[in-house]
């Protein structure tokens, strides 16, 4: 009968034990849907008159969760402000190898507090607005009540958020549109990571435009309680604005601009890859392969001397360099809060 009795014992304390060790690893909780968006303009754009020109390229960009109910979990927003100059000679006056920040990088150093009727920073704005999404649908996003000016109608929105509103819309209703079951699990932290150049960007010459290029990664993560990767997306936008000798853009300033992951098989790389895999194929593959990883074991995938993956398996699916992908996932992971 003792017996009997400690054997039952000794199996529910094993019961207990396993079942413990399945939540500390965030696995049983509610299947979730992670979502990025990106909306870019370069309509600010400015010929040369009696300062240097400037080719400007604003990306909003939006990460979300979303719940099976379709409403939104977690929303954080950023924005890439990117100013390259050039000068009436139609030179790039701009440094081409200076790190760019965003807006949120840039904390109180973007300067808007000062001249803000509310005393708020842009990041601060933008949390708020963030925060604002938190709960709702994409059709109560889209429906966000906006002024003539562009501003938020609503008092208690309009109390801590004064900028315009229309990008902070436009941008987390793409988000929730692109969310996907990616592995996230409810009570999954949410983090956003940015990284752009502008290296590639060259001068005009007498017979040949310049070109003034903004590139940026965009990725979404999420972390679970054991600091593992749980789901991840991946996107990239080339913004090129052309100019001549003379200090005159010579691009459309109205045209969209489209991310990679938005182009899909337009953007052209499957005829020339080895492996027969356009741009978002392999990113969406990169995605899957950190999936379950922490950011160290990311940073620590092998590369060859060209920065494409060594590790066969993932080579069979991603010939692209990863230094930016990994670059990104890093920030990322590091702002999941």
């Amino acid at each position: 009968m003792k017996k009997g009795l400690a054997l039952v014992l000794i199996f529910v304390l094993a019961f207990a034990t396993l079942t413990a060790c399945g939540k500390s690893g965030g696995s049983n909780g509610k299947a979730i849907k992670t979502g990025l968006g990106v909306v870019t303009s370069v309509a600010s754009s400015k010929n040369v008159e009696d300062k240097d020109g400037v080719a400007e390229t604003d990306s909003y960009v939006a990460a979300v969760t979303v719940g099976s109910d379709g409403k939104i979990i977690d929303c954080k927003l950023d924005a890439a402000q990117t100013q390259i100059n050039f000068s009436k000679e139609g030179k790039i006056t701009s440094d081409k190898t200076a790190a760019v920040q965003t807006k949120q990088e840039k904390k109180e150093a973007y300067g808007m507090k000062s001249q803000s009727g509310i005393g708020k920073e842009w990041y601060e704005q933008a949390d708020s607005f963030a925060k604002y999404c938190v709960g709702k649908t994409l059709d109560q996003i889209k429906g966000i009540a906006v002024t003539e000016e562009g501003t938020a109608k609503d008092a208690d929105l309009a109390s801590s958020v004064t900028v315009h509103i229309g990008d902070f819309i436009s941008v987390v209703a793409k988000a929730v549109e692109n969310a996907q079951d990616l592995g996230a699990k409810s009570g999954d932290k949410l983090g956003l990571g940015i990284g752009t150049t502008i290296d590639k960007s060259t001068d005009a010459a007498a017979d040949t435009d310049g070109l003034a290029e903004a590139y940026s990664y965009y990725t979404a993560v999420t972390v679970d309680s054991s600091s593992k990767i749980s789901s991840c997306a991946i996107d990239a936008s080339i913004s090129d604005i052309n100019f001549n000798a003379t200090g005159a853009i010579t691009s459309d300033l109205t045209a969209a601009v489209q991310t990679k992951q938005e182009k899909k098989d337009a953007y052209g790389m499957k005829s020339q890859s080895a492996i027969g895999k356009e741009w978002y194929e392999q990113a969406n593959s990169f995605a899957k392969y950190v999936t379950g990883k922490t950011v160290e074991q990311v940073k620590g995938i092998a590369v060859s001397d060209e920065g494409t993956p060594s590790d066969s398996d993932l080579s069979s699916s991603v010939t692209v360099h990863i230094a930016p992908f990994t670059g990104v996932i890093e920030k990322a992971v590091t702002n999941a809060k």
